[in-house]
């Protein structure tokens, strides 16, 4: 039972550790988004945490130093070797998972700020952080409205933007817009753009109108137009450097405690509408607050004393009749205090132009026509004015002026009375063609259509054909042309090449990748979805608007509310949490189930939810890519119980705490400890039970101290008693190190100082040399020779001549001095060598004269001569040379040589009569 017990519990212990490594590896291939405070405070806490228990381990008494340790009789009773293991192990079980827990909670915790946000508390820091910037942003203006923030909801709305993540995307390239990427704001929306992303933009905008519009491409400057308001921008307003919302520093620094993209200084912009001050707020998104001056101004009408007022609410009514003449000078305006007077609202009877009705009209268009004609007589007498509501000012009779015939080419004076007759001419005006005349006689009325035979050119230039003027001709051939959109043809019949705007839609998938484009087809890119999509948390309370196709990148945004997710183990309620996205954390809440073999409840942390890596399936070959290890819930069944419960150890050495699911007698692991029967030695053997498994035999050699000195151990197995003299011999080198000795053991360990160097000299003369170079005359001896030398030695005078014997020792004590001989021998030696020099010199001199004068001779000769003199010349002239150099050498070698041979020979000679 203790076997089965003991492998069931090892194969819980691999399937936790096995557990723990594989939501290790999962947790640190994850992206490095959701790895919240791994790499920083997360690391060192669990290194902390995974050294106090080792630090524990090492800090409890008692703690067994390791296995086979020999103890002292009598010590401090220590817990079992196999129970500090389980400890520990159970320990750094409970550290590591513990680690793994926080893992998975940081994996599946819920966190909707930015990708700095690690955890609910961080994410707490945050919030307060960002409140400090939204306070320190806007206390200029607070302060002068007496701490009112009203007026700040919109563009606190675009600030707070700024720290909301997706809810600040780049309409263009739909991302994120980061604190530390350089962005352009438009004046107008003040929607934040990449700066890249919006030169592309104006860039690609103006190259597309001027390839429509321009037939000269580039000639002219054409405006482009925001992505998402669409107002107009000049070319020379094309962003061009990466500058803060108030445009005053260039390239501002990413600073954590200001607003993103933000210089930090005050605004100063020209309030809208302009006032004549400025706006207080440090740089910041969005449009600037209204004013928040304090101005001294009238009412609208005028009439009201001054009052102090807000300079962006200054316009007040004082609620006082205007009493105003309105234009229809009839009636005075009646509304209160305002600025311009409204027409007058009231109803009278008025008359029209010509007089001769009356109705009721507004006071505000007293002018009306009515219907009736005028039929006054005219100047003429004979005809009547037929214009509607004259107002007395008729016109003169159109037949009183110089009239022609129908066709115009005849004039003629007559009465009103009488109407102008055709001339009888051909008509010969221009028809509707306005290429032919008219053939019919001079006629009233319109001329008739022309029906001449022509050759005319269809609208596209193609072809010809013979048909009546008056009627168009329309090739069937269709245009194969591209419209301007650039995707679509034209397909019109007989188009003469001014191919009409594409009238289809553009139907192109925008970026969003949710809509397709309304518009009509158009070249380049398409403007961003003016869609937005509400981003919600988990239970629908926050919710966060973001452009469409940001959603899902988006993480729903962070709610305060408490989850209301159902507990997905055994117990009722689950701990208290915000409102996250995606699965609940583990539950920490202890399991408290009953243990199926004892009376104890499970005191371990709940697991019946647990994400177990799941068996990979074996790749096919090398081609095939492995997949990313997949988690599933998995319920583990409750450990071993561990409560410990007090049990002897097989040899009753010690009582000790063994856990519930092991219970019984057990080996602490200690050796026996029992006398043997050489009565030397004690049982070595692990704690056993002593009736079933006697104690061990001793075969092991004798142990006992020997002699000082002696190297050798007892011959005898383990005995009793004390051991026999030992009897081997020692080999060892004598003093000098030359003559190896053999001395019996006994004799060399039980012998004195004295006797033992006698033991170790060979008898032999020393072989050192003194510091003189002498050998010592000395026994093989121990340590340093004695520096006593009695050898003699001869000492002599400087030159050589006195000499005296001396003991080597006492040789630095003496010195040899030279006598009166020695000085007259060595002042004979002197004379004879300048005596040797002189004749040197002189005949030196000699040679030099004679020399001199065979050359002189050989000057006085002159002439030719023949050739055998000339020969035999030379030839005497090479002896004689030869013959110099020869008595040269003989004066430099041979009387130096000579002399020094002669200074020898008569020292030699008077240190023999001395």
């Amino acid at each position: 039972m203790n076997e089965l017990a003991t492998s069931a519990d090892v194969g819980l212990k691999a399937e936790h550790l096995k557990f723990l490594r594989e939501r290790q590896e999962a947790v640190a291939m994850e992206p490095a988004w959701r790895q919240q405070g791994r790499g920083r405070g997360r690391s060192q806490e669990a290194q902390v945490e995974r050294s106090r228990p080792l630090q524990k381990e090492r800090e409890r008494p008692g703690t067994a130093t390791g296995r086979g340790v020999r103890t002292k009789t009598g010590s401090a009773p220590e817990p079992p070797h196999g129970l500090a293991v389980q400890s520990k192990f159970e320990e750094i079980r409970k550290s590591n998972q513990a680690a793994a827990q926080r893992l998975v909670e940081s994996h599946f915790s819920s966190s909707s700020s930015d990708e700095d946000d690690n955890s609910i508390d961080d994410g707490d820091h945050k919030e307060g952080k960002r409140g400090k910037i939204l306070a320190s942003a806007f206390t200029t203006y607070t302060d002068q409205t007496g701490g009112d923030a009203t007026g700040l909801q919109r563009t606190g709305q675009y600030v707070s933007d700024l720290f909301q993540s997706g809810a600040l995307t780049c309409l263009i390239c739909i991302a994120s817009v980061k604190r530390t990427q350089a962005v352009w704001s438009c004046s107008s929306c003040f929607s934040l753009f990449h700066l890249p992303c919006i030169q592309k933009w104006a860039k690609d905008s103006v190259f597309l109108v001027s390839s429509v519009t321009d037939e000269d491409f580039g000639q002219k400057q054409h405006p482009w137009p925001c992505p998402k308001c669409r107002a107009e921008y000049p070319p020379s307003a094309t962003p061009n450097r990466y500058t803060c919302y108030c445009g005053k520093l260039q390239d501002p620094p990413a600073d954590p405690w200001l607003v993103p993209h933000s210089c930090g200084s005050i605004c100063q912009k020209e309030l809208k509408p302009a006032c004549g001050h400025t706006c207080l707020l440090l740089c910041h998104p969005g449009p600037c607050p209204p004013c928040p001056k304090m101005v001294s101004v009238s009412c609208l009408c005028g009439k009201a004393q001054p009052l102090p007022r807000r300079c962006s609410n200054k316009a007040w009514s004082c609620q006082q009749p205007c009493g105003k003449l309105l234009l229809c000078k009839q009636h005075t305006c009646s509304q209160p205090c305002h600025t311009e007077c409204a027409p007058c609202p009231r109803v009278s009877i008025q008359k029209c132009v010509c007089g001769r009705e009356k109705a009721e009209r507004p006071c505000a268009s007293p002018r009306w026509t009515c219907q009736q004609v005028c039929g006054a007589p005219l100047s003429c007498g004979n005809h009547t004015c037929e214009e509607v509501c004259c107002d007395g000012d008729c016109p003169p009779c159109p037949r009183s002026i110089s009239r022609t015939c129908p066709c115009g080419k005849t004039k003629s004076s007559l009465p009103c009375t009488e109407e102008v007759q055709p001339c009888g001419d051909t008509c010969d005006r221009r028809l509707a063609c306005l290429k032919h005349t008219c053939s019919m006689r001079c006629h009233r009325g319109s001329c008739e259509t022309c029906r001449q035979e022509v050759e005319k050119e269809c609208r596209c230039g193609r072809y010809r054909k013979q048909m009546p003027c008056h009627k168009e001709y329309l090739c069937d051939s269709k245009c194969p042309k591209t419209r301007n959109c650039q995707r679509h043809q034209c397909r019109r019949k007989c188009c003469p090449g001014n191919c009409p705007p594409c009238d289809q839609s553009c139907g192109r998938t925008l970026g969003c990748r949710n809509h397709k484009c309304p518009s009509v087809c158009h070249q380049g890119s398409c403007y961003p979805c003016p869609e937005s999509v509400e981003v919600r948390c988990t239970c629908g309370s926050t919710v966060l608007v973001v452009p469409c196709g940001r959603e899902r990148t988006t993480k729903p945004p962070r709610c305060k509310e408490a989850c209301r997710c159902p507990p997905s183990c055994h117990h009722p309620t689950r701990e208290a949490h915000r409102c996250h996205p995606g699965t609940c954390p583990p539950c920490k809440q202890p399991c408290l189930l009953p243990l199926p073999s004892c009376s104890h409840t499970c005191p371990q942390p709940c697991h019946d939810v647990v994400l177990v890596k799941s068996q990979q399936v074996h790749l096919a070959g090398p081609w095939e890519q492995p997949s990313e290890p997949a988690f599933v819930k998995k319920a583990l069944p409750c450990p071993p119980c561990q409560v410990p419960l007090p049990t002897a150890c097989f040899g009753e050495h010690e009582v000790s705490p063994v856990p519930c699911h092991r219970q019984g007698r057990f080996s602490c692991k200690r050796p026996c400890g029992r006398p043997l029967t050489c009565g030397n030695h004690s049982c070595s053997r692990e704690c056993h039970l002593v009736n079933s498994n006697p104690c061990e035999v001793c075969e092991e050699g004798c142990s006992k101290p020997r002699p000082s000195g002696c190297p050798h151990s007892c011959p005898r197995p383990c005995h009793p008693g004390a051991c026999p003299p030992c009897s081997q011999m020692i080999r060892q080198r004598c003093h000098c190190k030359i003559s190896l000795l053999y001395v019996e053991c006994t004799k060399l360990t039980a012998a004195d100082e004295q006797t033992k160097e006698a033991l170790s000299s060979c008898n032999n003369q020393c072989p050192k040399e003194l510091s003189c170079g002498h050998r010592c005359k000395q026994v093989c001896h121990p340590g340093v020779c004695e520096e006593t030398c009695q050898q003699k030695v001869k000492l002599r005078c400087p030159c050589k001549r006195i000499k005296k014997e001396v003991l080597c020792s006492l040789s630095a004590q003496f010195a040899v001095e030279c006598d009166d001989i020695c000085r007259e021998q060595q002042k004979k030696v002197s004379q004879l060598k300048e005596a040797e020099q002189r004749a040197a010199q002189e005949e030196e001199q000699r040679k030099l004269q004679e020399e001199l004068e065979a050359f002189e001779k050989r000057q006085q000769r002159g002439g030719r001569r023949n050739k055998k003199r000339g020969r035999r010349e030379e030839v005497d002239d090479e002896r004689s040379k030869a013959a110099r150099w020869w008595r040269r050498c003989a004066a430099f070698v041979l009387v130096p040589l000579g002399g020094a041979l002669l200074s020898a020979a008569t020292y030699y000679y008077l240190q023999e009569s001395a």
